[in-house]
């Protein structure tokens, strides 16, 4: 098995420094020396360093941890020796350095995922759905150690990262089923000696690109229907969370599913996204990510006339009516703005509640967000975690400043934490106009921006003016009403009196600048398809 080398930052101490390597046990960490004892950080630092340490001594152990890049079945490093660093959220701290691949190496992933898709696609949907059947067997039986790798790269609270892994399993176990019920169709035909068949088949080699937010679900949900239609993947996860996407690999090798069909690579997102675009052997790009991103890939596969699925970027409004329950409000609001904190696609980012309940719903939403535990994702009770990078903190404190510059206010929160790194205060602020930048662009982070509105329709007027479409959420307890706005609502998923809507059994994505094609459910299975049909003549 591959070497699994962690090496902690040299901004701290050696006593706190660690050398993983899976294929032997883990070896003691050097006493402290006189010149390693000061300075110390700060008790807080060293208090998640040694929960990381035994994080990682425990996952050493799970014999499934990989910091190689997949090639047709084979673990390798990038071939000029380059390696990029993954770094702990909540500590700054390098836990792994991982393959810096590009166009060479991509290229052989493709070529092993176009040999491997000459088999694949020719064993029966049964036995494919009995691998696939297998590696949510596997996935659950590892959600503890998942979950911890989850928490140790992208910095979520343990809690949520283990429910993403039962989320991101269930793709893989809902793809098993379907994958027997990929049904062709009989036509009848005008003429009496013709038959007419329409049979659907793989689509062929698949590339998914995929982000950091959900580093196992956005895996999950494109390979595992995928896998069940016959084609074959080559993964590029990103590079600031490959750890898990290398671990899921790992488990699908284990499961039967041959050498070949699942690769993965990572390193120089510019030149591995250029291989894929140009290939003729690679007939499909399922992209998660923003807008711009997937504006390039659209216009990239173009020159060889791809397939493509983009779930792209959102701007999520929250539409509180006057005759909203407040508590189902509260809950569900609550649910949809600061799981992830605030790091999801279908997060709310915009709160527009009606003048009515305006004042009350801002109260009650403060006292509630004021006791939300922010912390290392380790924790005991800690519901949101840190961002994922500096970069992301910036941009929140960039939005916000223009808001209080245009007359916004800030109730609670408004600041970096005082645990610093990039943890982020949750934050609600209100007096929001349309016209913010916090109302045009998606936050990605713990803020909550509350705006007030008078009638129905200048809800639904506010709610779609914006680019972005891919989910909304209402609060009321007027059906008639409720039936009204989801149907006005430009959006690809609407929430009524819920938060929490993502599901495996549902189709997912965007309408407008949030995307094409849809994920999960039986039409999710549509997007790895070609429909061909065959005209048997001659009959008579």
């Amino acid at each position: 098995m591959a070497c699994f080398r962690c090496v902690f930052s040299t901004r701290f101490p050696q006593s706190h420094r660690l050398f993983l390597h899976l294929a032997s046990p883990l070896p003691r960490a050097p006493a402290p020396t006189a010149a390693a004892a000061a300075p110390q950080p700060p008790f807080f630092i060293r208090q998640i360093n040694m929960q990381a340490q035994n994080v990682a001594a425990r996952l050493s152990s799970s014999g499934f941890l990989h910091a190689q890049g997949l090639v047709g079945g084979k673990w390798t490093d990038a071939y000029d020796g380059k390696t990029i660093e993954v770094r702990n959220p909540a500590t700054g701290e390098v836990i792994a350095n991982v393959p810096c691949m590009g166009r060479n190496e991509t290229n052989d992933a493709i070529t092993s995922a176009y040999d491997a898709f000459n088999s694949w696609k020719k064993l029966t949907a049964a036995d494919r759905s009995k691998r696939l059947r297998k590696w949510y067997d596997l996935l659950m039986a590892h959600k503890e150690e998942l979950g911890q790798l989850i928490t140790l790269e992208q910095g979520k609270p343990l809690k949520e990262a283990i429910g993403e892994v039962g989320y991101g399993a269930g793709f893989i176990e809902f793809s098993a089923e379907e994958a027997k019920r990929v049904y062709g169709d009989i036509i009848p035909s005008p003429l009496p000696d013709r038959r007419l068949f329409v049979l659907k088949q793989p689509v062929g080699v698949v590339g998914a690109i995929t982000p950091w937010n959900f580093p196992l679900a956005m895996i999950t949900r494109k390979v595992g229907p995928a896998l069940a239609c016959g084609c074959t993947v080559v993964i590029k996860p990103s590079e600031l969370t490959p750890l898990t996407a290398l671990a899921a690999a790992e488990l699908s090798l284990q499961a039967g599913i041959p050498p070949g069909v699942v690769n993965v690579v990572m390193g120089n997102a510019s030149e591995i996204g250029e291989a894929l675009l140009s290939s003729p052997k690679v007939r499909k790009i399922t992209f998660t990510g923003s807008t711009a991103v997937g504006k390039k890939l659209m216009a990239g596969s173009a020159g060889t006339v791809k397939k493509v699925s983009l779930e792209l970027g959102g701007n999520a409004p929250c539409i509180v009516f006057d005759d909203a329950d407040l508590e189902v409000a509260l809950k569900g609001t609550l649910a949809t703005k600061f799981r992830n904190s605030g790091q999801t696609c279908v997060c709310a980012n915009r709160i527009l509640v009606q003048e009515g309940i305006y004042d009350k719903f801002a109260d009650a939403f403060s006292t509630a967000v004021q006791n939300m535990k922010v912390g290392n994702g380790f924790g005991e009770d800690v519901v949101q975690g840190p961002l994922i990078n500096e970069a992301a903190v910036q941009k929140v404190e960039s939005l916000i400043k223009d808001a209080i510059s245009k007359g916004a206010k800030v109730i609670l929160g408004g600041k970096r934490h005082s645990l610093g790194m990039t943890f982020y205060e949750p934050t609600v602020i209100s007096d929001v106009k349309n016209e913010m930048l916090i109302s045009r662009e998606e936050v990605f982070g713990p803020v909550a921006p509350l705006l007030k509105f008078k009638t129905e329709e200048e809800a639904i007027h506010m709610a779609n003016d914006t680019n972005a479409g891919l989910a909304a959420y209402l609060f009321t307890t007027n059906v008639q009403r409720s039936w009204r706005v989801s149907e006005a609502l430009e959006y690809g998923i609407v929430g009524v009196n819920e938060g929490i809507v993502s599901t495996e059994v549902a189709p997912f994505g965007g309408v407008k600048q949030s995307g094409v094609g849809r994920e999960g459910s039986k039409y999710g299975m549509d997007e790895y398809l070609e429909i061909k049909y065959v005209c048997l003549g001659n009959l008579s």
